[in-house]
């Protein structure tokens, strides 16, 4: 299954919502991958296993459950999680890329490919689209936790 949408993340028209710089973006987007169980809900930990300027290797704890991952950084642009395969867990990607049509306006693009099949029949569909749902909730917290993180003043100190 792929799956990809765009949130909006400055609106030049609705002055209510605080406009963030590319920057700011970005150093979200790090400090979620860098600290995904401030973004992640039911995620306990996480283990940086190896890292390079531009990739960390990664091991997510989920109770029981163990993921590992691969995270590709490219500055001010995107990052990339390659998720491996489990007996338990879908393996595929998500791709988060910064996109600047202008000087006011900001997006952020997700990009979702995993190993669930296509929608073939009625009840695959209804799985599709819920999962789907749970993406596009899981990203839209994910925007409202990095505005949080890097226009509040709860900010947590970043690991490096």
């Amino acid at each position: 299954m792929n799956f990809e949408h765009l949130i909006q993340i400055n609106d030049p028209l609705n002055p209510l919502v605080p406009s963030m710089t590319r920057d700011q973006l970005w150093e979200g987007l790090v400090l979620r991958a860098e600290q995904p169980q401030l973004f992640v809900l039911g995620l306990d930990s996480c283990t940086i296993l190896s890292r390079t300027g531009s990739t960390m290797e990664r091991e997510l704890h989920y109770g029981n459950a163990t993921v590992r991952d691969h995270v590709t950084l490219t500055p001010n642009e995107s990052v990339r999680y390659d998720i491996m395969a489990t007996e338990s867990y879908v393996g595929g990607s998500l791709t988060m890329t910064i996109e600047q049509p202008d000087n006011l306006q900001l997006f952020l693009r997700f990009e979702y490919r995993t190993t669930l099949p296509t929608a073939d029949n009625e009840d695959v569909r209804q799985t599709s689209e819920i999962v789907k749902s749970a993406y596009r909730e899981s990203d839209i917290d994910t925007v409202r936790l990095i505005r949080q993180f890097v226009l509040g003043d709860n900010r947590p100190e970043m690991v490096h």
